[in-house]
């Protein structure tokens, strides 16, 4: 085979597989969604996922948003200072967070927390062939297993943005006013100035769909696991990466949205002055 052939047989396999990937997760998550308001699981089992995606994820995201504020302190001082205004260091951070920072990086923290785990998980699970068993028994593996973790990502994520933005928030804070001795209450007054009402609902708002992509595609990676420990590995990085790729993709397309909708309801926006 030629080179240009065997190029073209590798990009053509490469599309035919991809197009077949989404079609085989449209299909699991229709099965998902089917479940989900047909019969809800029981509340042990809800309670379990809520604990480990929740709660367990609170110390890693409120890390993460904490040094993310300072860095943001750290990197955009000098640039105002020079200028004058550094008094409005608050309404960059704080905005920052709020609306882009805060629900990305809780989305990448639950990705890499409990996306690669459930996928870990679920292949487990398939590699030892006790979805099948649970198949046998007459329970559907996609209502007891999958519909608990998508539920439980879907519903706590906000609350772990939340949190980001609030550390983040604080940290910034702190590194502004007590180490590069901004004055506290212009720090204060411009903060509250600039950031509206929108901007926290907005962040909120996306990482609805963060959770949602990170159950769908970790649950799906997970069940459509290759053999063996290889298998299992693979599935738990594959997880990780294509929901990562997926966030970004679906931040791109609702911030698009999200800034339509701001600027019908803010026609003059806000501004740094």
């Amino acid at each position: 085979m030629r080179p240009v052939e065997k190029w073209v047989t590798d990009w053509g396999s490469a599309v035919i597989d991809g197009v077949s990937t989404v079609g085989d997760m449209a299909v699991f998550a229709w099965q998902m969604c089917t479940w989900m308001f047909t019969r809800l699981p029981k509340r042990g089992t809800l309670l379990t996922n809520f604990y480990q995606v929740g709660v367990l994820s609170l110390p890693v995201v409120a890390l993460t948003g904490t040094f993310i504020g300072m860095v943001l302190a750290v990197q955009s001082y000098y640039q105002f200072h020079a200028i004058g205004l550094e008094s409005r260091l608050g309404v960059v951070i704080n905005t920052s967070l709020v609306r882009e920072l805060g629900p990305v990086l809780a989305a990448t923290m639950l990705a890499g927390r409990v996306g690669g785990a459930m996928a870990a998980v679920l292949g487990t699970m398939r590699v030892t062939e006790q979805i099948d068993a649970l198949t046998a028994m007459g329970a559907d593996p996609i209502h007891y297993l999958v519909v608990p973790r998508f539920l439980a990502c879907i519903l706590l994520i906000p609350a772990l943005t939340i949190m980001a933005d609030f550390m983040g928030i604080v940290g910034g804070y702190f590194y502004s006013v007590i180490i590069l001795h901004i004055d506290h209450a212009a720090y204060l007054n411009h903060s509250r100035e600039g950031v509206v009402g929108f901007d926290l609902f907005s962040g909120v708002f996306k990482s609805v769909f963060f959770g949602g992509i990170i159950a769908v595609v970790s649950c799906y990676r997970g069940f459509h696991c290759d053999p063996g420990a290889e298998g299992v590995g693979k599935a738990a990085t594959a997880a990780f990466v294509y929901s990562f790729v997926l966030i970004l993709a679906i931040d791109l397309f609702l911030n698009i949205v999200l800034d339509a909708v701001y600027f019908m309801i803010y026609p003059e926006g806000t501004s740094l002055l």
